[in-house]
C-alpha cells in the first residue's frame, strides 16, 4: 500500500501534523478525515469533502472498531487542541498511517475550504466556548 503521508506535514512526537490544505488533498487521494466535533457542531457547519467520517469523541473508542488499521486517517476537531490525543489513541491501537489535522475545523474554515452549512442548526451564545444548539422552535426575535 501507498503512503500517502509520505512527504507531506511535520512529524512532531511521533504524530504527523497536516495543514487543512494538505488534508483535503490527502482527503482526494483516499485518505480519510474523523471529525471528532459533537453532532451539534457537525450538523451546522460540516466538511465539505470527499471521505469524512463523523466520530464525535464521546463515541472515539466504540466506532474505532469498525476502522480499517491499514488505512490513512487524519483527525480534527474543532480547533486542533484534542486531535493529536486521539491521533495518539489510533496509532496505540496499531493504526500505522494517523496525523492530525493542525488549527481543526476553525483553520479549515478560514482558508476558505469547502463547507456545508445549515442555517437551521445554528448554534447561539455569547461567545465560541458558550455555543449551544438553537432552541428548535423559537424566532430569532425570541433569542
Amino acid at each position: 500500500m501507498t503512503d500517502l503521508f509520505k512527504n507531506h506535514g511535520i512529524q512532531t512526537q511521533g504524530i504527523l501534523s497536516l495543514s487543512p490544505r494538505e488534508t483535503l488533498k490527502l482527503l482526494n487521494e483516499g485518505a480519510f478525515l474523523i471529525d471528532l466535533r459533537d453532532v451539534d457542531y457537525t450538523d451546522y457547519k460540516a466538511f465539505d469533502a470527499a471521505n469524512v467520517l463523523n466520530m464525535p469523541k464521546d463515541q472515539f473508542d466504540s466506532l474505532t472498531e469498525k476502522l480499517h488499521p491499514q488505512s490513512h486517517y487524519v483527525l480534527a476537531d474543532s480547533s486542533g487542541l484534542k486531535s493529536r490525543l486521539y491521533a495518539e489513541k489510533l496509532q496505540k491501537k496499531g493504526f500505522h498511517h494517523v496525523a492530525s489535522m493542525s488549527g481543526g475545523f476553525v483553520e479549515w474554515e478560514r482558508d476558505g475550504l469547502p463547507v456545508t452549512v445549515d442555517v437551521n442548526e445554528r448554534l447561539t451564545g455569547a461567545c465560541a466556548c458558550q455555543l449551544k444548539p438553537r432552541e428548535k422552535g423559537k424566532s430569532e426575535k425570541e433569542m
